[in-house]
């Protein structure tokens, strides 16, 4: 049978790395990732897998030291990864990002300092929009930096930062109003600031405490932590490509590139759910016969595996889309949106079909079911993506006159 999700006209040397992960997501990630996610333990050994991978500077260029590879080729990987244990991949996501910003719009100091030691793992990271008081409305963050001599000073509280214990840099998106006179709009007032730190919680570096690790549903493993920021002094050569204001369109930047990988995500999760309904379809008896025979669970399994490639097409033309370097908001938004809802309608589904065991904490569907929930919120809800994708189509449909 020819396998669900599958991607037309890769290179060779594409197919040769998913074919590497797929076998270390099966021999390294499978095997463990459930006793793993149920201890919430972060998986030390994995990521040290995945950095002599090269996962971690995929996508960084040749000339600092990555692999140069397209988003495609990164988001078919996050899908492997993401089959395995999504947490995972949530590791990965938020340094790609961060990598991402730095490589589209840091300086030349900032490139030759940063990308060698982030394709090789040695520096991770992690951004930060996201405040207490607030969700998907970015242009209300409170968080502020203020110029002081050659350095800024930084005051505020963020929230859901994934690997804020376990990240040594951090893309802090704060108000800097110097410069941007009385009236200006709020995303014309914004800054990211580049803050280096040690790895654990508590004070990481004068002015920043780590407070201590979310108890989270699911998504465990992963550090996902606050952020306080207490009089943090950050030199002025570490504001991302140098030039105040500019903050807003960096993360949006990042995050239109992270909403394709929540994407793939959502299709990892979401095959995985699939490979374990089918296979206990067909293990499970019930009036003589393998559940599988009945017309009711291959209904189920029809509606599970047309999710499952309807989500991975639209996830692969978003990847594709940015890498053209055409404007992609409107396919990674669809994406998004349509990968984070049809994962859980699958996972739901295939816990139906194992039935009273999907609730036991034995069987691997019962993860996934409290992982899917998350991918409906990170990098903006359904809510935001329909709002983005609205928007843009009435741009493109525009009556004229």
């Amino acid at each position: 049978m020819t396998r669900l999700a599958q991607t037309e006209g890769l290179t060779d040397i594409q197919r040769e790395i998913l074919s590497t992960v797929r076998d270390f997501v099966d021999k390294e990630i499978l095997p463990v990732a459930t006793e793993l996610e149920h201890r919430d333990e972060y998986p030390s050994q994995i990521v040290e897998g995945l950095k002599e991978l090269g996962v971690f500077g995929l996508m960084i260029p040749e000339d600092y030291g990555g692999l140069g590879e397209s988003l495609l080729t990164y988001a078919l990987t996050v899908e492997e990864i993401a089959r395995g244990w999504m947490s995972v991949s949530g590791i990965i996501n938020t340094h790609f990002i961060v990598a991402y910003m730095l490589k589209q719009h840091g300086t030349q100091e900032q490139k030759d300092y940063f990308l060698p030691k982030m394709a090789a793992g040695e520096i991770r990271g992690a951004f930060s929009m996201s405040e207490p008081a607030l969700g998907s409305d970015v242009s209300a963050i409170s968080s502020k930096g203020v110029r002081d001599g050659d350095d800024y000073v930084l005051n505020g509280q963020k929230m859901w930062l994934t690997n804020g214990g376990s990240s040594t840099l951090v893309a802090v998106l704060c108000r800097t109003d110097e410069g941007h006179p009385e009236g200006t709009a709020p995303h014309k007032s914004m800054t990211t600031f580049l803050v280096e730190k040690e790895a654990g919680f508590g004070e990481v570096r004068p002015g920043l405490t780590i407070p201590g690790k979310i108890d989270k549903m699911g998504y465990k493993g992963v550090d996902t932590t606050e952020l306080i920021m207490d009089g943090l002094r950050i030199p002025a050569d570490r504001v991302l490509g140098g030039t105040t204001g500019r903050g807003f369109y960096h993360m949006m930047d990042g995050v239109e590139v992270g909403r394709v990988n929540v994407a793939a995500r959502g299709c990892g999760v979401a095959q995985r759910a699939f490979e374990l309904g089918v296979s206990y379809a067909q293990q499970r008896h019930t009036f003589g016969k393998p559940i599988a025979q009945h017309q009711a669970i291959q209904f189920k399994l029809a509606e599970m595996a047309t999710k499952v490639e309807a989500a991975h097409a639209m996830m692969v033309n978003a990847a594709r889309k940015k890498d053209s370097g055409q404007r992609n908001d409107l396919e990674a938004g669809m994406a998004k949106y349509l990968a984070s809802e049809y994962c859980k309608e699958v996972v739901e589904d295939a816990f139906r079909i194992h039935g009273g065991y999907g609730f036991s904490k034995e069987y691997e569907i019962e993860r996934l079911y409290r992982e899917a929930p998350m991918l409906l919120i990170g990098e903006g809800t359904a809510e935001i993506q329909k709002m983005i994708i609205g928007r843009r189509l009435l741009e493109e449909y525009r009556i004229q006159g």
